[in-house]
């Protein structure tokens, strides 16, 4: 077993519960990974602004997202969504499949420990204040301070990271002593709001430090600390509303917190649910929109072209995703930077070129965007057909045709370059034109799970395309988040559009080249009709009366295609509560009894393609016309459409938490520790509902 909080040492590690009650221990790894580790004493290391520059640089890759050991990147992170689908169905969607870990799983505090050990060493001789008046660490304070500030967002979003999983979580802001009771104490779980408010806490101080010195734009700095604020604030107010009254948030029917006497008599902090839902929807609207007024007139250029020769000039939108140095594009608040011959790179550009490894875009979301005109798809025609501006989707030609340039450029089309300069000569498994979609591969890298894929981080030089040496930079943060982040949040909080939101909706969709005629678009949507296409019409397992309200959730969805958010989006929309009643079953590209059915035949004009038998590479056209990736035969999971449990909106607690934290090391009803709703307390069991 651990120590609950990983809290000892740099990294201690417990044997069984009785060394932990002895206080024996045993060191793990040294301090910081050096030696000898008298060097890096607190009293000696924590004394120059380059001390504190190492110890935050040291976290940055394993608390940032988009880390270096992440081999998909921005045109997959969105697997396992209605956005994105791999070639095995996520556990999360397979009735049975997800269970209770014994010793495994995210409960974890070693990162933690190991943020809030700089605290205690560093902020003593910073000095009380955050203007560190007290300051004795040489260097210039601005750096001093700014430091101390990446610091505090990394915590936040390493509280950011558990909060999602797990909700309610323990808030601990030191490096806590091996002592058993201390600790025991400390695992005792804060309600999720109040974790939000110390995430806000950390995010507040981040910014003050960080104002008034500016890094280059690979480091953290103020505007991404007030962005991540907005985000995890908007977070914390839309999960309050949609689960309201719900065992998922304090005090509603069947909360575990209940249960713990601690957490008992829970008031909130502004008095009710509601006024902490409007607390944080202003928090999210304030911050975002610092952000949001900074940065609307440097919104990066898309001309909606797909660069297809050497000649043309390349589209800065589709560049902000692959280019070497994004230092100069504004809009990238925080980007993660490779240098050619120094360490890994990475494969995004390469999996961008291929078809991207197996992960494939859903028809549901082809279907979502809308049309150049600012109309959905089906006012023009029906989603097969078209009236001829929409010109249906029996062939990924078609579909591209008059729609939403986000679209049009990111989705790859057979036929079209793939790479127009070869300076790196004998690559193997590149693509230099795209092919038709190789849904019958067997290999899972080279397969398209759904016939439809991305080339979002592609790059036209094959000097990107070795393996594990792509050396093209990576957004993390975009200011255009804050445009979005304010207009859910202002009309999550006033029930109306303001005309700062609209303001900047139009700026989005203008970007898009999409019309800017919002209401039109908010008067023709059917809402029904986008619940065939997208989980974010549904909260609390009933479609949305409020159309301008779903929209704003199509423009995110949009605009932010495979970037990460959309896992985010749904558990606080509580978008996926339908599925615990009607199955969903993914769809991919229209592949029956279209010109695409074609593409799949040999030499000798025989079909290839094979269904209703256990060698099946296709779904069979007597289920649908449409390609289905999970009904190829009868033995893969979801072949029956995805399922949800209730209790899948947050992780289970691993069962050696609750032993470690119990008085006697076996009766778990003893340990401080609840765990998350209709999820049990045994080992290797599912959900209950």
């Amino acid at each position: 077993y651990e120590i609950p909080l990983r809290l000892v040492g740099s990294e201690m590690c417990i044997r069984d519960r009785a060394t932990a009650l002895s206080g024996v221990m045993v060191s793990c790894d040294d301090f910081l990974d050096r030696e000898p580790t008298s060097q890096l004493a607190p009293e000696t290391f924590f004394t120059d602004a380059s001390h504190l520059q190492a110890y935050a640089d040291k976290y940055y890759s394993s608390v940032l997202p988009g880390n270096s050991g992440n081999s998909y990147g921005i045109y997959a992170n969105d697997q396992g969504t209605d956005n994105q689908i791999a070639a095995n169905a996520p556990s999360y969607f397979c009735t049975g499949e997800w269970k209770v870990p014994n010793a495994s799983g995210d409960w974890s505090f070693t990162t933690i420990y190991h943020l809030n050990f700089f605290f205690a060493s560093v902020l003593p001789r910073f000095g009380e204040d955050l203007n560190g008046s007290g300051n004795t660490i040489t260097g210039e304070l601005k750096s001093i301070r700014h430091y101390i500030g990446e610091m505090y967002t990394l915590r936040a979003l390493e509280y950011f990271k558990r909060y999602q999983a797990f909700g309610d979580y323990p808030i601990v802001t030191e490096p806590l002593t091996d002592n058993m009771e201390i600790l025991t104490d400390a695992a005792k779980r804060s309600p999720r709001n109040e974790v939000a408010r110390f995430i806000l806490s950390d995010l507040d101080k981040a910014a003050t430090l960080m104002d008034g010195k500016d890094f280059q734009t690979t480091r953290i700095n103020r505007d991404v600390a007030l962005l991540l604020k907005s985000r995890v604030a908007l977070f914390e107010a839309t999960w309050l509303k949609y689960f309201k009254g719900s065992a998922f948030v304090p005090n509603g029917e069947g909360w575990p917190g209940k249960t713990k006497e601690y957490n008992a008599n829970y008031q909130y902090p502004s008095g009710s649910i509601d006024n902490e839902i409007n607390w944080f929807l202003e928090e999210a609207m304030t911050a975002s929109k610092e952000v949001a007024e900074k940065y609307k007139s440097s919104l990066t250029k898309n001309t909606g072209i797909v660069k297809q020769d050497l000649a043309t000039t390349e589209n800065p939108y589709f560049a902000m995703f692959g280019q070497e140095d994004l230092s100069g594009v504004k809009e990238v608040l925080m980007w993660r930077q490779y240098v050619q011959g120094l360490g890994s790179g990475h494969d995004v550009a390469l999996a961008a070129d291929e078809g991207n490894w197996g992960v494939g875009v859903t028809r549901g979301f082809v279907q979502n965007f809308l049309m150049a005109d600012g109309l959905p798809v089906y006012a023009h025609g029906t989603y097969a057909d078209g009236d001829g501006y929409y010109m249906g989707d029996k062939t990924i030609a078609d579909v591209r045709t008059n729609r939403d340039s986000r679209l049009t450029v990111f989705l790859k089309e057979p036929g079209q370059k793939n790479v127009l300069i070869e300076s790196v000569s004998g690559l193997t498994n590149i693509w230099l034109d795209e092919p038709y979609p190789k849904i019958t591969d067997g290999a899972v890298q080279y397969a398209y799970t759904t016939g439809y894929a991305l080339r979002k981080g592609g790059a036209w030089d094959s000097k990107y395309l070795v393996q594990n040496k792509c050396f093209l930079g990576i957004p993390i943060y975009r200011a255009s988040e804050a445009l979005l982040n304010y207009m859910e949040a202002s009309y999550e909080r006033n029930q109306t559009l303001d005309n700062t939101a609209r303001e900047y909706w139009q700026l989005l969709r203008r970007r898009a080249l999409v019309s800017d005629n919002i209401d039109a678009t908010i008067a023709a949507t059917d809402l029904n009709k986008e619940a065939e296409n997208d989980w974010g019409v549904y909260s609390a397992g009933k479609i949305l009366t409020d159309k301008t309200l779903y929209n704003i959730r199509r423009e995110r969805r949009c605009e932010y295609i495979s970037e990460g958010l959309r896992w985010m989006d749904l558990c606080r929309w509580r978008a996926m509560d339908q599925m615990t009643v009607t199955p969903y079953l993914p769809e991919g590209m229209h592949l029956w009894n279209t010109p695409m059915e074609r593409w799949y035949d040999d030499s000798k004009g025989n079909t290839t393609l094979v269904y209703g038998t256990d060698k099946a590479n296709v779904s069979s056209p007597n289920d649908s016309e449409y390609l289905l990736p999970y009904r190829k035969t009868a033995n893969q999971l979801a072949y029956e459409g995805f399922v949800w449990k209730m209790a899948h909106y947050l992780d289970p607690i691993r069962i050696d938490q609750f032993q470690i934290t119990s008085t006697d090391g076996k009766n778990i009803e003893t340990s401080p520790i609840y765990q998350n709703p209709y999820w049990p307390t045994t080992a290797d069991m599912a959900a209950e509902k």
